[in-house]
Order: structure tokens, then sequence, then C-alpha cells
């Protein structure tokens, strides 16, 4: 099968790469070149443009930052709309507000063109490993197509609904991870202030109601106050924005999300962008009178 993937960042040169020595056809495009020469061991070749990318591909992988990017690598100047062929299938795996995705389901449809919206779960690591969990929304039928590659990308593949649905569902997970990450946060800097030895109580804590794989995971970069990038603060702020967008829409109510949001927003503000989302516990720190 031929695919293409149009965004070789942190997350879209990993998945590249697992496609690849999967044994799929790969062609690839990014802004930056020197993102596809990183992968043309594993066997990506690159394209000049994301047209380039979809005339060469059967299947069209999308993986940016926002829903403007996704807007102008699909419809911009050489965009994937302009050499798609009609009957392929454009998978966007990107975070973007799930009201734009079905408004480019239905301009990708008007040339027999199919779409799914398949954001994913699992940070950096999760690309490399090829063990991210993907949110499907789109037709059943599209899903089958493109099964056989997402099953390289990642291990929990689930079709909640119709186009949009995947997005919805990702907002869903950045939502429970805005509480998550602040309330193993507070957790660590109350046990610091107290204290306790931190690896000892983290480990004793993983065998009750308070396990989360952020404690397990991001919980001695908060006791350490160091951040290297998992996720970005600046993305899942970004990503926190669609959510409460999608709530203002439905009528929910998302006060922890809200809260989030805001310390993530102060954090962008100080050049704290780029640290990994576990980097809210800086502010925490901050407030506790511990160095952020």
């Amino acid at each position: 099968m031929k695919v293409g993937f149009v965004g070789l960042g942190t997350m879209g040169g990993a998945m590249a790469a697992n496609a690849a020595r999967a044994g799929f056809e790969v062609t690839a495009w990014n802004r930056t070149v020197s993102r596809v020469d990183a992968v043309a061991a594993d066997g990506v070749r690159g394209a000049e443009s994301p047209a380039a990318v979809a005339g060469a591909s059967e299947i069209v992988i999308l993986m940016v930052s926002d829903t403007p990017d996704v807007e102008a690598v699909l419809f911009g100047s050489r965009g994937v709309a302009d050499g798609i062929a009609a009957g392929s299938l454009v998978v966007d795996m990107s975070t973007i507000a799930p009201s734009a995705t079905r408004d480019f389901a239905a301009r990708l449809a008007e040339r027999g063109v199919a779409m799914l919206d398949a954001p994913v779960s699992g940070g950096s690591e999760g690309a490399r490993k090829g063990t991210l969990s993907i949110f499907v929304g789109g037709a059943a039928a599209d899903l089958e197509r493109a099964r056989p590659v997402l099953e390289t990308l990642g291990t929990t593949i689930t079709h909640v609904g119709p186009i949009g649905s995947g997005q919805a569902a990702k907002a869903v997970n950045q939502v429970i991870l805005a509480g998550t990450y602040l309330g193993v946060a507070e957790g660590i800097v109350l046990a610091m202030k107290a204290g306790l030895d931190v690896e000892q109580l983290v480990a004793a804590l993983s065998g009750g109601a308070a396990q989360s794989w952020v404690l397990a995971n991001r919980s001695g970069r908060m006791h350490e106050n160091e951040y290297p990038l998992g996720f970005k603060v600046a993305l899942h702020r970004k990503d926190l924005g669609i959510a409460l967008q999608l709530a203002r829409e439905t009528g929910a109510a998302l006060p922890v999300a809200a809260i989030c949001e805001a310390l993530e927003a102060g954090l962008v503000g100080r050049d704290h962008g780029d640290d990994d989302v576990s980097a809210v516990a800086r502010v925490i720190r901050e407030l506790s009178g511990l160095p952020g």
C-alpha cells in the first residue's frame, strides 16, 4: 500500500518511520526538509509538496499542529487537494476542532475523496514505539481501509462515531489529562512540603486508587523540576482551547480544564511552551514557595 505523510514533527516523523519499517511505501513532505532527511534511512521518500505526496499515495496521513495548518496543507497552494485522486483516503491524525473536521471532510467529498479524523494519545513515546491510542471518526468502511497502516502506529484503535467524533474524543482525553496533571502536581508538591520521601510515596500510591500514567511517568519530573519534551505545554493548551470551545457549543462546564488552560497560557508567556506538559507543576511549586 502506498501511504503519504504530511507533517514530520515530533510525532509525525516517528509515525512515518514506523509505517515504512513495516513495509509500506511511504512518501512524505515537511516544511523543514531536514525532517524528511532524518527518516530517509527508514525508507521514507521525500516529496516537494503535499500535492506530490497525495499524487503518490492511496492514503494520505496528516500530522500537523492546528486547524489552520490542516486547512493549509489540504487546500492551500500545492496542497493535498491539488494532487489527490478520487477514491483516495485522507486520515487526519492532528488534533483540531471537530467543526472544522466536518467542513474539511465535506470539501474533500466533493472531489470524491473520503476522510477520517483519527487524533492520537500517547505522546512522543507512543509515536516512537507504535503504541498510540487512536480515536477514529468517519465511515467504518474507510477505517477498515486504513486499519493496516494504523496498526503500525498504535495498539488501540477505536471507532467512536461519524466524522468529527475522533476530535471530540480527543478533547475528552485532553480534559481528563488536564485534571490528572494538576492533581499529580499538587500531590507531589504537598508531599515535598510535608517532608515525605516522594519516590517511596509514588510507589505506594501506584498500588492504590491514585495510580495513573501521569503519576508513574511524570511525577519524577515534577519532583526534580525538569521537564524534557514528551508533549508540549503549548500544544496541550491549544487542545484545551478546542475542548473549551466544544464545551461552549454543547453546554458542558469544564472548570478544571479552564484553570489548566489559564496556567498553561502563563507558562507559554514565560517561554515554557516547549516544555513537557508536566511543567504545570512549575506553577504549583512556585505558589508553594518552591523553585519553579
